[in-house]
């Protein structure tokens, strides 16, 4: 087994790291004496070991001691932190072979069984709740005896394990709680915090480590005398961090930490946006080296006491600031969101999504801590019969019949999510309607009647997609606000954002006056004509025409109502913008062609039904004057078509007075000329009507 961390880092600068830890490092002996016995023994008295706590209570830091103390033993560690890892059978598996040094040919368990002791170590348990089951029941089971694994997380160990009659002799739980008062006192000392000061310290942070922690970061910055009055300020970490954010460095530094503190997950990319920095690296490392600033796989977070107590001062204290770095991390969001796909494009929705979670009109909808416990995957042909059979127990063997016939059709779109066991916690059935054909949608009433009302609404053009979330539920809380039902939605939203040709979406909920709210804030009606019974669940639909109001005006819409914190959703439906108008292809082959004749007359143009299309990044005649120009440059720039840019030029782009002349000038005979006209025209409609389907934003062809 590769050496442990602490022998593989005993002449690197990393040692001195881990010594410096360690001599910050107090109290917890009987939980090391606990470990330390064990790992002696020649037959582990327990196989597991459980730490949990809240957070900032110092299991990270007891992890590291348990690592050491195997390493000096001469003990094989490994330590991995949930964060990093996918959380499905395949990820663990390649954490835990890059975590032993392995290549992709050898296993794990074979490597393990070849040590005379190992120590597995998982820290950030919690974010491992999908996998608990397969953990439990199939990768545990099959380690070596001489391998002892230590889990730690913010929660207590699930009923499952405490049920197993198997595991019940096996494990040991370790409850964390916080430092006792002479562990306090003895950390104090070793910060270089003066005894005088210890009383009032121990008498403000209840011996909290995370509190602990960040009192020593303020004296060593020089604050004086604490003067905290435990009493008036119950909020330990809130206190702590307001004379901590008064004594930072620079304005900058404390900008720093405010953005932090608002987005999600912080990179050194995102920082230099927020900070309108060209180098954010400095304040970026310093942020990183804070005592309640911890790293995750694609970037660095404070801790959730540090977070909510830094973001509820700025609230209050600074609100014009506070709406300045929404602004620009929204920025820099949509701008990734329209550079991303698949997983990253994902992660980088719910970091924009986490902006709007103190919005009342957003926050009762989405389970914010707890995202992580499911995931979700292309549905396999064996999750179809325990798909159905949600269906079927929710909403009925009719719509269960649906649901089976949609399977066959267009698999594809079934996404199964996981969590704790090996069934499926819930899907979603996404349809693509515009793929159905007439036989197949009219065999569905549902479909039928949502692809007739785009017909009445807004017709679907040739090209364009009709996506319909025709199915969506959690195995246990059908559609109730549950860890499935806000990563279907997540989903969805990435759905609206990846599909450049998208006309119309259609969102099935059952209970439409509950999530009403929610899709207001959206911005997306309520389809009330098209409602529907299914088993016994009224079925709302809400609708959207992307055409209308496309993703990038959407995205802006949302950020302007992110800190809007007395929205109605009446009022949000009746003060809607003005929307785009949808053009069939005759009447867009007309209106560019009026554009064309009108191209030297502003007046005219600004009539143009062109500057209400998704054609155009702005609604004003310089833009259409624009993508008419770029489209014409694109005839200049074929050798073949020359001819026919020379003739639109003329008589368009800089007209002669009167197409005699301009036939004249290019000294073509009449009739050539005009084919020429013609066949410019028919080309810049044409190039024109594909950007029309496609959006401003796939406009460089």
């Amino acid at each position: 087994m590769p050496e442990s961390r602490m022998g593989s880092q005993s002449r690197t600068l990393g040692s001195r790291l881990l010594n410096a830890r360690r001599r910050r490092f107090v109290g917890r002996k009987d939980e090391q004496e606990l470990l330390r016995v064990a790992l002696k023994e020649a037959l582990l008295p327990f196989a597991l070991l459980h730490v949990y706590g809240p957070g900032g209570v110092g299991k990270t830091a007891l992890l590291g001691e348990f690592a050491r103390a195997a390493g000096e033993a001469g003990i094989g560690v490994v330590q991995l932190d949930a964060r990093s890892i996918d959380p499905s059978p395949e990820g663990f598996l390649l954490a835990l072979r890059l975590g032993l040094g392995l290549d992709g040919t050898t296993s794990p368990l074979d490597f393990l069984s070849r040590q005379s002791r190992s120590l597995l170590i998982l820290d950030t348990y919690e974010n491992l709740t999908p996998l608990d089951g397969w953990l439990r029941e199939t990768f545990l089971p099959q380690l070596p005896e001489s391998t002892l694994v230590v889990l730690a997380g913010r929660n207590p160990p699930s009923a499952a394990w405490r049920s197993d009659t198997g595991w019940r002799d096996l494990i040991r739980t370790l409850s964390l709680r916080n430092l006792r008062p002479e562990e306090s006192r003895e950390y104090l000392t070793r910060r270089g915090v003066a005894a005088a000061k210890h009383q009032a310290v121990l008498d403000f942070t209840h011996g909290h480590p995370l509190a602990l922690s960040l009192v020593a970061d303020v004296l060593e910055q020089g604050s004086g005398e604490l003067g905290f009055d435990p009493g008036s300020q119950p909020d330990v970490v809130a206190a702590l961090l307001e004379r901590f954010v008064q004594e930072v460095p620079s304005l900058t530094h404390r900008q720093a930490l405010e953005a932090s503190a608002l987005v999600r997950v912080t990179t050194e990319s995102l920082l230099a946006e927020c900070l309108n920095l060209e180098d954010a690296h400095p304040y970026f490392e310093w942020l990183r080296k804070l005592s309640f600033i911890q790293s995750g796989p694609v970037g660095i977070f404070p801790h959730d006491l540090a977070r909510e107590a830094l973001e509820a001062d700025l609230r209050w204290r600074n609100p014009d600031w506070n709406a300045e770095l929404h602004r620009r991390a929204r920025g820099y969001y949509t701008r990734r969101l329209q550079e991303t796909r698949g997983w990253e494009q994902q992660r980088i929705l719910f970091d924009d999504v986490y902006l709007h979670r103190h919005n009342p009109m957003v926050k009762p909808f989405l389970e914010w801590g707890e995202t992580g416990s499911v995931f979700g995957e292309r549905g396999k042909p064996e999750d179809h019969a325990a798909v159905l059979a949600m269906v079927e127990q929710h909403e009925g063997a009719e719509a269960a019949r649906v649901a089976a016939r949609w399977l066959q059709l267009q698999p594809e779109g079934l996404t199964v999510y996981r969590g704790v066991g090996p069934q499926p916690a819930g899907f979603m059935l996404l349809l693509g309607l515009h793929k159905a054909g007439p036989t197949d949608r009219a065999a569905d009433p549902v479909a039928q009647r949502l692809w007739d009302y785009a017909q009445r609404h807004g017709p679907v053009r040739p090209g364009e997609e009709v996506l319909l979330f025709r199915f969506w539920m959690a195995a246990s809380d059908y559609q109730s606000v549950s860890p499935v039902q806000s990563v279907v939605f997540l989903n969805a939203a990435q759905h609206y954002i990846s599909s450049p040709r998208l006309a119309w979406s259609f969102f099935t909920v059952s209970n439409p006056d509950f999530w009403l709210p929610a899709f207001a804030y959206m911005d997306i009606h309520h389809a009330s004509e098209v409602d529907h019974v299914s088993g016994t669940h009224s079925i709302g639909v809400f609708a959207h025409d992307w055409r209308k109001q496309p993703v990038a005006a959407w995205l802006e819409m949302l950020g302007e109502r992110e800190l809007a914190t007395e929205l109605d959703p009446a009022e949000l439906q009746s003060h809607r913008p003005v929307p785009l108008v949808v053009l069939s292809q005759p009447e867009f082959e007309e209106a560019v062609k009026n554009a064309l004749r009108d191209f030297v007359r502003p007046d005219a143009l600004a009539q143009n039904p062109l500057l209400r299309s998704r054609l155009l990044p702005e609604p004003t005649p310089k833009a259409l004057r624009g993508a008419l120009w770029e489209a014409a440059q694109t005839l200049k720039a074929s050798p073949k078509d020359e001819k026919l840019y020379r003739a639109l030029e003329r008589t368009y782009l800089e007209p002669a007075a009167t197409q005699e002349l301009a036939a004249e000038l290019l000294g073509l005979p009449f009739s050539t000329y005009r084919r020429h006209l013609v066949g410019a025209v028919e080309r810049v409609v044409k190039l024109l009507w594909r950007r029309e389907l496609s959006g401003p934003a796939s406009s460089s062809e």
